[in-house]
């Protein structure tokens, strides 16, 4: 696989139940600075269906390259968002996992 191949960020979150509506509502607006970066391709954020599942919010964005989304994560405006975000939002009190990840292995029905 080259490094120009597409890639998947997949960041998982610990957060309270009681806490998703505004956690949402922060990742929407991050969700605007990074939808205009180059190489962007997408993001969902997935809800956990169960109060019992660990991790109550996933976040899988598609990128062009993991230059893109090096790019992207490293940009100042980037930068300035996430911390406006974690002052004092909910965002600080969710423990988060990121990671990314090239596909492997795939089937469709």
């Amino acid at each position: 696989m080259t490094a120009s191949a597409p890639v998947t960020f997949i960041n998982v979150f610990e957060i309270a139940r009681d806490d998703l509506e505004d956690f949402t509502a922060e990742w929407r607006r991050l969700g605007a600075v990074m939808a205009a970066a180059p190489g962007f391709r997408g993001a969902r954020l997935h809800e956990a269906v169960s109060d019992e599942t660990r991790f109550q919010l996933v976040n899988v964005a598609e990128w062009d390259s993991e230059q893109a989304w090096r790019d992207a994560a490293a940009n100042p405006e980037m930068r300035d968002a996430v911390a406006r975000a974690a002052e004092g939002s909910v965002m600080r009190r969710a423990a988060h996992h990121p990671g990314l990840y090239r596909q492997t292995a795939a089937f469709e029905a």
